[in-house]
């Protein structure tokens, strides 16, 4: 009797507690301990998919490939392949280096507005004192474009834009333009659509980006600004914009690669202007990875060599943007944090 009423013993009671020990802690130390080998996986993972193809890419771009009835040639060239698409090899034109000034017309009248834009949606939806009704709704609405397949948006504005269009036939009707206008015989139209079906597409995404940056800001940094009687232009510029540099500097890289490497919209908006891969009007809308596309079915060493270039300026840009965007007091005091930590925690070691 006196044992039935006599409370059972919990789980806490059960398990070997240590000094100062919570019940959670417990039960993890009880577990078995499990190691996988997460960072071989990566690094085999890195090796095979990333930096196999870009240094087989940089060996394929020091041959010359020439295919005569159905035989493939292999000759080596060394850099040959680099000063041709240059245009510094005798008569050669360079094709790259055109190509290159579309890709970046293109980007820049896409990203510029995208990111002002996005900054100011996301202090919208982020302020307090706004209080947005629908904020919800209006983060559904401007990312859904970017679910959307490239292929359907561009053959879509190309629709939209093309002379007869319902665009432009509009604009005609209302005597905005002149009877044969055509946006896309314009390279400064064509530019400029291709831009704003970019910007369409992805103004969502750098929103809902920057949403979750300023979110992540502590609140009490506002407050205590809103104390010192600071304007909304000052805890924008002196609060927001500073915190927020980590996401800004991962919106800019991915951005920046994406547009170096655009392919699908521009390739599939002028289908009906050019041939082949060559974008219209005239080639002025004809991107790098459409010239690489035109080239690897005819000369894949000169296809790797503009592969190569790509790469390299991708790279450059990137890291002068992490040069810019870490080269404030805020990351060189972070940094040189992280150094006090780990030069402490070796000198741990060295006593132990």
């Amino acid at each position: 009797m006196e044992d039935a009423l006599r409370p059972s013993r919990t789980r806490r009671e059960t398990l070997p507690y240590e000094e100062g020990e919570t019940s959670a802690a417990a039960q993890r130390r009880q577990l078995p301990e499990v190691r996988l080998p997460v960072h071989r996986a990566f690094f085999i993972a890195y090796l095979v998919f990333s930096l196999w193809p870009l240094l087989s890419t940089f060996y394929y771009s020091l041959f010359e490939y020439t295919t005569r009835n159905l035989k493939t040639t292999i000759t080596f060239a060394g850099w040959k392949n680099y000063l041709s698409v240059l245009g510094i090899a005798a008569g050669e034109r360079g094709y790259f280096l055109s190509y290159l000034g579309n890709t970046l017309r293109i980007w820049i009248f896409n990203f510029v507005p995208q990111m002002l834009l996005s900054l100011l949606a996301a202090a919208w939806l982020t302020d307090n004192r706004v209080r947005l009704r629908g904020g919800g709704v209006y983060k559904i609405m401007v990312y859904m474009p970017n679910i959307i397949t490239a292929a359907s948006i561009s053959l879509l504005f190309c629709a939209l834009l093309s002379k007869y269009g319902p665009v432009m036939s509009t604009l005609r009707s209302m005597g905005l333009i002149g009877e044969n206008a055509d946006i896309m015989q314009s390279m400064w139209g064509t530019s400029i659509s291709i831009s704003m079906i970019l910007f369409w597409m992805w103004y969502g995404n750098t929103t809902l980006l920057l949403v979750a940056g300023m979110i992540g800001i502590n609140p009490t940094l506002y407050e205590a600004a809103d104390v010192d009687g600071a304007t909304g232009n000052q805890k924008f510029f002196h609060i927001t914009l500073p915190l927020l540099k980590p996401v800004m500097l991962y919106v800019l890289v991915t951005s920046v690669i994406g547009g170096l490497q655009l392919y699908d919209i521009p390739a599939l908006f002028n289908v009906g202007q050019g041939s082949g891969y060559m974008g219209g009007p005239n080639d002025t809308s004809t991107t790098v990875t459409m010239y690489i596309m035109r080239l690897h079915t005819t000369d894949t060493g000169r296809a790797a060599a503009v592969s190569v270039l790509l790469f390299l300026i991708t790279l450059a840009i990137s890291l002068i943007f992490f040069r810019v965007f870490n080269g404030s007091d805020e990351y060189e005091q972070a940094r040189r944090e992280r150094k006090r930590r780990r030069l402490a925690r070796k000198g741990g070691a060295g006593n132990d």
